[in-house]
This record gives C-alpha cells, structure tokens and sequence, in this order.
C-alpha cells in the first residue's frame, strides 16, 4: 500500500498532490476529528498552503475505523468499497448532491482506504436523535430523487461489480443470530410490539430479500438526516457516507428518511403519503416515468428497512452510549411505521 489512510500518515507533499498542487505547495496542515459516524474515522484538515492565495482552505479526510469490528463487517459486506467506488465512477457529474471528492484511493484488501473531500462548512450534520419533520425533509427527499433518478431502470446496475454485489447470502447467515443480539441488548428500551417486529422479519427474510421491487434504481442504503449536510438556511442539502449503496426500489430509501426522522407516530402518519407524493413529482420533473401506485407498495415494504439497519448495524459496528440511543430509536420509529403500513403483510 503506499497511500496513507489516516491524517498522522499523510505528509505537506503527499497531501498537495491529492489536491493537484505541486510539491512544496502545503506547508502543513491541522487536523480535526469530526462527525459521529461509527463505520469511518472523518477528520477536518486545515491547511497551511505556502501561497496565502491557495484554496481550498479545508478538505475532509475519511479514514478506515479504528474499531476492527467496523472494518471486518466493511471487508465482508464491501462498504469502504462503495463509498470509494461511487467518488471514482458516479459522483463527478453526477448532479447529484454531495461532496466534491479530491482524491479516492483503496487497497486490495478493501479495508485501507483514503477520500479526501470538499468541506461543506458551515453546513451541519443531521441529529437522528433529535428528527427533523416533513418539511425540513423536503430538501432532502429532492437530493433523494436526484439520486434515484441517475440510474433508474438502467443496465449499469448490473455492470458495476461493486454496486451489483450480492450480499443476500451475508444477511441470511448474519441478520437472524444478530436480531437476537439486539433483542437481548435492547429488551429494557424497547416495547415488546417493537422488538417483535424483528422476528416478524427474520421469517420472512427470504420473501423480503427475493422480493422484486416495482423499479430498480441505484439506493443509498441507509438515507438518514445523521447522513446528510444541511446548509445554514436549512434550504440545502447535501448527502454523504455513501458505504451503503446497492440497487433496490428508490421507494425504500424515501420510508428509511421518514421513518427514521419523524419522531412522533401521529406526525410521521401524516407525513407518508405527502413525501411520497413529493418524492414522485421529483422525479417525474427529472424525466422519470414513475408508477406511482406500484411504487407506494415498495415504500410501504421499504419501511422495515430502517429497522433492519438498526439490528444489523448496531451488532457489527463499535459499541458507544450515543450508538446505543440512536440505533434504539432508528428501530423504534421505523417499526411503528412499519406496523401502520402493514409492512410485514405485504411479503
């Protein structure tokens, strides 16, 4: 390997030239551990250019985990992989919203890796713990069909190796014994409708993972607001942590967003249907002809997907007290929509 893959390995020289400059351009640079995402190690670099004039003033650096746990669930199910795999092949023209990538590099062994990024500060980190209701949603379900709509029913979802990666087998063997992990580890937080919910999804699991969605189109995975950038007025979004990616019904992601966002049932409820709605004109504004009654199926199904996530990334990733809240309540909102829409039903 001969590329660093955290900010100690990284020198002026071999930091000026991921950004195009010449050696002896960057006097030196600072760095800043920053976010809360438990898959990667995320660092504000401030840089010392020798010519007061050079920009930019700041990138972002995103590293492996330091946690083994993170990078061995990274190496089995390829997410550094995607995430470095969309900078490289799909993100430059794109006009989807996110960050500019500078730089992308990883090793054969999918685990060290290296992007440095365009820092979109002040922009703002999403709190999950906290929500966001429908109508600071709105930005980011546009950002979502502008994503959906990139590859919607195209052939290059199967000719992409690390965006047609199979990982059906990996949840089959996995998410039955890590659901009860997570029953045992969140029985005192959650109700018992809730945790049931899981094993409503553990006997269907071959139904859900076989199920054939209404459109397929290239998926975040895991669209939630601590993923996403906001711009100071709140008007502007721009989504990040792209290690989730894969091909499924753009449906999915939109009942991941609002399932997970919206704190209060009653609110959430009102809230299904409007996204959607709003999610649809979107993409037919895009050129997408979209199917608007078959694809308010795949939403309904898509709502158990947001509680998928909680169980089987809060087993696989390093344990902390705010990990632990977050991935409480991104089962929990997710399942009360799950169990409104008669998610389970429908499989």
């Amino acid at each position: 390997m001969s590329f660093p893959t955290t900010p100690d390995d990284m020198t002026a020289d071999w930091l000026a030239g991921a950004l195009g400059r010449p050696p002896g351009a960057l006097r030196g640079f600072t760095a800043t551990p920053i976010g809360t995402g438990q898959m990667c190690d995320s660092f504000r670099l401030t840089l010392d250019w020798i010519d007061g004039a050079e920009t930019p003033a700041t990138v972002v650096a995103k590293c492996p985990s330091r946690d083994e746990a993170s990078r061995h669930i990274a190496a089995v199910v390829g997410t550094y992989v995607k995430e470095v795999s969309w900078y490289r092949e799909l993100a430059a023209g794109s006009g989807v919203a996110a960050p500019h990538c500078h730089h992308a590099e990883i090793a054969d062994n999918a685990v060290d890796f290296i992007l440095i990024l365009s820092d979109l500060a002040p922009a703002r980190q999403g709190d999950q713990l906290a929500g966001l209701g429908l109508a600071g949603l709105s930005p980011c379900i546009d950002a979502a069909a502008g994503l959906h709509a990139l590859l919607w029913n195209d052939a290059r979802l199967d000719a992409l190796p690390w965006l047609a990666r199979d990982s059906a087998d990996v949840v089959r063997a996995l998410f039955p014994q890590l659901y009860a992990g997570f029953r045992e580890r969140y029985a005192a937080r959650l109700d018992r409708e809730t945790l049931d919910l899981g094993a409503g999804i553990v006997d269907r699991l071959d139904a859900w993972l076989t199920r054939v969605p209404a459109a397929r189109t290239i998926v975040h995975g895991d669209l939630r607001i601590d993923n996403i950038l906001f711009g100071p007025d709140a008007a502007r979004c721009w989504l990040v942590d792209w290690q989730t990616l894969g091909r499924g019904s753009g449906a999915t992601d939109l009942a991941y967003l609002v399932g997970t966002s919206i704190a209060d049932p009653a609110e959430r409820a009102a809230a299904d249907r409007p996204a959607f709605d709003r999610w649809i004109a979107a993409l037919r504004a895009r050129g997408i002809d979209a199917d608007a009654e078959a694809l308010w199926t795949d939403y309904r199904v898509g709502a158990l997907s947001g509680y998928f996530m909680a169980v089987f990334a809060s087993m696989n990733v390093e344990r902390t007290d705010r990990g632990d809240e977050m991935f409480a309540v991104m089962a929990e909102r997710p399942a009360r929509q799950a169990l409104a829409l008669g998610s389970l039903d429908l499989l």
